[in-house]
């Protein structure tokens, strides 16, 4: 029975690793309810600053602010948002085939790329394809931390204000539902104040404010945008925190019931294993009395 056991020793880590698996599914169902509430906790204080600032811009329109100039430069930035971990699907690579269309279009134009990484496997990537990465922040855990993210993504904001950028761009994974996830590149700056204030339209009906400004509407306006282009980068990574828990969940509930059918085929084929071996020795008893 040296079949059979060598079956039995397959049936076993099966096993082990489908309570693995299962216990993955649930951890992570626990992190994507806590990943969806963060998530939505965030969109109210986005949409509330783009307005203020889409106000601010309207009443406002001899001021241009440095994120919403165009620049002549011939370099592009690059935010790429991925997740630290793996075991999540195709999340990361869906992201990051986004991420390469982008850098292939850029390099025809003759653009060169300035990245900055958030997520461990979009700064390994970069650093396989030898792209310029400026800045990353690795490890930032279940719960992301605005203060962790300021930091690297103000290389590319700090460069776009003195012009040494014409574009920055925003790759991540964004937050459909339990089952979707779309990968998205967008631009990021420069800001445009149609769009913003299409946006604020579409978040719900408005109103002309004329504002108070202390100390100046010049000021205001700086501080604003700066917060605001943070925001935009902050529920960007919110949204592909969501996005990895929902997709790792598929993704392990998906090899558990993998693991479910294996272990069902490897019983069938141990089960007639040990028939044919009963079979075997039943006919070898019945041969020798016959011989006898």
């Amino acid at each position: 029975m040296a079949a059979g056991k060598e079956i039995r020793g397959k049936i076993k880590s099966v096993e082990n690793t489908k309570k693995i698996t299962k216990a993955m599914e649930m951890v992570a169902a626990s992190k994507m309810r806590k990943a969806q509430q963060r998530m939505h906790a965030a969109r109210p204080y986005s949409e509330k600053v783009r307005n203020i600032a889409a106000n601010l811009g309207k009443a406002n329109p001899e001021y241009v602010h440095p994120f919403m100039q165009v620049n002549e430069a011939k370099t592009a930035g690059v935010i790429v948002v991925t997740t630290d971990k793996g075991l999540c699907g195709g999340l990361n690579t869906n992201v990051l085939r986004g991420v390469t269309n982008k850098l292939r279009e850029m390099q025809a134009d003759g653009v060169g790329v300035n990245a900055v990484a958030i997520g461990n496997k979009g700064f390994g990537f970069l650093n396989r394809i030898g792209a310029k990465v400026v800045s990353h922040v690795t490890q930032l855990g279940d719960t992301p931390h605005l203060e962790k993210l300021i930091g690297p993504v103000k290389v590319l904001l700090d460069a776009y204000a003195r012009g040494e950028l014409n574009a920055v761009y925003l790759s991540y994974t964004k937050f459909i539902n339990t089952m979707k996830q779309e990968p998205v590149v967008e631009q990021l700056l420069p800001l445009s104040a149609a769009k913003m204030q299409d946006e604020a339209q579409a978040s719900g009906p408005q109103h002309d404010w004329d504002y108070i400004y202390e100390p100046d509407a010049q000021s205001v306006i700086d501080e604003l945008l700066v917060r605001y282009v943070e925001a935009l980068v902050y529920q960007a990574v919110a949204e592909n925190m969501a996005s990895e828990q929902s997709a790792r969940m598929v993704a392990m509930k998906a090899a558990t019931d993998n693991a479910g059918s294996v272990i069902a085929e490897l019983k069938l084929v141990y089960n007639k294993t040990r028939q044919a071996g009963i079979t075997k020795e039943l006919s070898e008893i019945v041969a020798g009395a016959a011989a006898v």
